[in-house]
């Protein structure tokens, strides 16, 4: 079992600085006749205290290259209110049994054990969490885990605007909205649904609670949506919004094409064309995006660069699909499964060597995206984005 933290002084203090860290407010304070920090420098003093302030990290959840793991991501469910093409096969999926999926108690059990071992950070992913009639509900017993500095969740947007204040309310604290078109008509092609105004008012919402940063993820394929990239950036002058721009990666039944894969640099220079004063953002360790803010903007933008320029090395991320499987890589078709061990009786500490051997045989970087489309893997639908 991992050492955890001696001190609740040092507990509040470690939280503030990665609270910070996350959504860019600084840490310490300027006074008047000192010389301000810029935000690299202020970035590396936060790394350097947690560094020598953190706790021992799990040996369950360290990997035989270093990676410590610390962000979960759990899938409540595969079902879905929208058909995405990049998700999830035109001929739909067969859906596992309700009698095969994780129940609540079963979710937040494995939540708590890799919270116990150093998982700060939770996901809760889909298909559509937001469909799942208990999620109010998870997220406030999630949100009684000491150690557990972030609750966040990624929606389609559909019921964010009705359930929103009842998630705040709950503990949620971090937002990420699919949105992949600003065109109505567009939106219903990619997504094979109506709902463009639901997602709106999602997304406004949110911003009206004071979510900030909004992320808004954006998969951009060619031939469909690329043309609107300057629309997407231009959203951030007003509004608190962090725009993340997705390449298009190969899932089981998603017909992916390298043709139709516009990659980060490609997308970085459109931009730079249009503003040439775009800034790159300091990168914060086990971050998958590249960061960038136009100045006097009040959002950011950033790219997810993982068929490009992966960022293997630096991943912190784990995986449990709805029906209990480990996934210790997003393209990896290794899994393991927690259900079956949870409902076999197995131990905290037969559970914690289950994991660890998973976590154990990570390799150090997916196979690469040619490879990636040849190999057999779940749609993303069945994986939990």
């Amino acid at each position: 079992m991992a050492v955890r933290p001696v001190s609740r002084m040092l507990q509040r203090v470690l939280r503030s600085s990665v609270r910070s860290c996350s959504s860019g407010a600084p840490v310490t304070q300027h006074h008047p006749g000192e010389p301000s920090q810029t935000a690299a420098e202020e970035l590396s003093r936060r790394r350097q205290f947690l560094r020598e302030h953190a706790a021992p990290f799990s040996a369950f959840l360290t990997d035989s290259f270093g990676r410590q793991h610390s962000y979960l991501r759990i899938s409540l469910t595969e079902k879905c209110n929208l058909r995405c093409q990049y998700c999830m096969p035109e001929e739909g999926i067969p859906l596992t049994p309700k009698a095969d999926l994780l129940t609540t108690e079963e979710i937040l059990t494995l939540a708590r054990l890799f919270v116990k071992e150093g998982i700060d950070k939770i996901r809760l992913t889909g298909g559509e969490p937001l469909i799942r009639p208990d999620v109010v509900d998870i997220v406030a017993q999630l949100h009684q885990l000491e150690g557990l500095r972030t609750i966040g969740i990624t929606t389609n947007g559909i019921n964010l605007a009705r359930l929103l204040p009842q998630l705040q309310k709950a503990g949620l604290s971090a937002i990420n909205i699919s949105l992949d078109t600003l065109v109505p008509a567009k939106f219903e092609f990619i997504v094979r649904r109506k709902g463009f105004q639901k997602v709106m008012a999602g997304i406004h919402k949110a911003i009206e609670l004071g979510y900030s940063p909004v992320k808004v993820n954006c998969v951009v394929m060619r031939g469909l949506n690329e043309d609107e990239l300057l629309d997407f950036v231009a959203l951030t002058e007003g509004l608190p919004l962090d725009v993340r721009f997705i390449e298009y990666m190969p899932f089981d039944g998603n017909r992916w094409n390298f043709k139709k894969m516009v990659s980060y640099k490609e997308m970085l220079n459109t931009l730079q064309q249009q503003w040439p004063e775009l800034e790159k953002l300091p990168e914060e360790e086990s971050s998958t995006a590249k960061a960038f803010k136009i100045p006097g903007f009040r959002g950011q933008l950033s790219f997810i660069t993982s068929m490009s320029e992966h960022f293997c090395g630096t991943c912190n991320r784990l995986r449990i699909t709805a029906d209990g499987n480990l996934k210790v890589c997003l393209f990896g078709n290794s899994e393991v499964s927690l259900r079956d061990h949870l409902r076999a009786g197995a131990s905290e500490e037969e559970l914690l060597r289950i994991i660890g051997a998973a976590v154990g045989r990570k390799k150090r970087q997916h196979a690469g995206m040619f490879n990636i489309a040849q190999m057999k893997n779940r749609p993303m639908i069945l994986i939990g984005g």
